[in-house]
């Protein structure tokens, strides 16, 4: 059922964002929702619908944000065994493996771990997000593995999502990287942008792009004459830009190793796997 939020801005109010203010006035809802919603032209200010997040509100709006009723995902499922860690009456935690993509997406419609959701309860899985991804709250890459917490129902997925935003929820990874990182322990803050020679990647700027932090601790260094130097290092994300870890990375000069998007690194590769085969 469609819901319809009515909410007047007093003096005190003025001069914000329109979605800090609603997001402060509707506790419930996560920001990012609001943002979609301005976005497919659901909010009206004063009668006019508005589809900029950012705009400024004054004294005496009244504003009005429809929530539509949630559409039903009809995606087709695939028989995947999922990983399950844990599961109660609200979510799903899942040991996502390395080589399945997240979502329906180009090139791939039917065998991600949503379409494998879909066949392990497909009634039991949030709807207030893209219809392509029910119960997907946040994700990781197609070629890392790692634990996903799925929402079975939308209070779920709001209670998740709000607590991404404000970053209450730990997320830490662990990578192998060539070579040594100095310091051996530290944080990354750049600013993150899409590639402007492959729109499929990420890359470092220093003028646009969303913040990116990213805190690492060098756990084992791995070095003899014989092969080449590894590091095992605990990256732990503040935000959660595309690629950031492998775009960090990189951008220290020590690219994670198996990540064929960014740098490849073959060669060394090549000579990893012969040693590796002869122990």
């Amino acid at each position: 059922m469609e819901k319809k939020i009515s909410l007047n801005v007093k003096d005190v109010e003025k001069h914000i964002r329109v979605d800090v203010f609603i997001n402060k006035k509707e506790n419930d809802l996560s920001r990012t929702r609001i943002k979609n919603l301005i976005l497919n032209k659901k909010l009206k200010i004063n009668g006019e619908i508005i589809t900029n997040p950012s705009k400024k509100i004054s004294s005496g709006d009244d504003i009005i944000l429809i929530i539509p009723e949630p559409k039903k995902a009809s995606l087709k499922p695939y028989k995947f065994k999922l990983n399950i860690i844990y599961e109660d009456e609200d979510v799903i935690v899942i040991d996502k493996p390395s080589g399945i993509v997240m979502h329906p997406g180009a090139g791939n419609f039917d065998n991600t771990i949503v379409n494998a959701l879909m066949n392990y309860d497909k009634g039991s899985l949030s709807n207030i997000g893209d219809e392509l991804r029910p119960g997907i709250v946040h994700r990781i890459d197609k070629d890392t593995s790692g634990l996903i917490v799925i929402a079975k129902n939308n209070q779920a997925h709001e209670n998740l999502s709000i607590q991404f935003s404000k970053h209450t929820i730990t997320r830490v990874y662990q990578l192998l990287i060539w070579g040594k990182i100095r310091p051996q322990k530290g944080k990354i803050e750049t600013l993150i942008t899409r590639s402007s020679k492959n729109r499929q990647m990420m890359e470092v700027s220093r003028v646009k792009g969303k913040k990116a932090l990213t805190h690492y601790k060098t756990l084992e260094i791995f070095e003899n004459e014989n092969s080449p130097t590894l590091s095992l290092l605990d990256c732990k994300l503040e935000t959660g830009r595309t690629h950031q870890i492998r775009v960090h990375m990189n951008y220290l000069g020590h690219s994670i190793v198996g990540d064929n998007k960014y740098k490849k690194n073959s060669k060394k590769l090549r000579i990893l796997i012969q040693i590796l085969k002869k122990t």
